[in-house]
């Protein structure tokens, strides 16, 4: 007994489909895109290893969460670098990571509280992540939107 094959007719047929893909695939490849995907790796990197720079001693929890935020935001960053078609849409998780880093010092310490140091170095790699994807989303959605007529 044959089967009668079926076409696909899903979104990946649609006309504007290869647009769509040209515009990201310009834009993912500009100079503005590079450095972003970089700097995102970076700050993701950074956030990973602050806890021996900065000497998180003695408070674990926060330890383990800047190295976990940190290795989301580094890899979130290489797959941007490496695969931006793929993963560039993927760039507005960065900013919520970046403001988790900003307040995490207060929720997980909540026992005990944090340093000043552990607060001044979240604080800050938080602004800087949170303003990276920012601007990863801002050049996301120019991406996506179509120009007026």
């Amino acid at each position: 007994m044959s089967y009668p094959q079926q076409h696909a007719t899903g979104m990946t047929t649609h006309p504007e489909m290869a647009e769509m893909r040209e515009r990201l695939e310009r834009t993912a490849s500009s100079s503005k895109v590079v450095a972003i995907e970089g700097l995102i790796l970076l700050a993701g990197l950074y956030a990973a290893i602050s806890p021996w720079v900065v000497h998180f001693s003695g408070q674990p929890s926060i330890t383990v969460n800047n190295l976990i935020i940190g290795i989301a935001v580094g890899l979130i960053g290489l797959g941007m670098a490496l695969a931006p078609e793929r993963m560039f849409r993927l760039a507005w998780a960065v900013a919520p990571l970046g403001i988790w880093l900003v307040i995490s010092p207060w929720v997980v310490t909540a026992t005990h509280g944090a340093r000043a140091g552990i607060i001044w170095n979240n604080c800050w790699v938080g602004g800087v992540t949170a303003l990276l994807g920012l601007t990863a989303m801002g050049l996301t959605i120019g991406v996506t939107r179509k120009p007026l007529r």
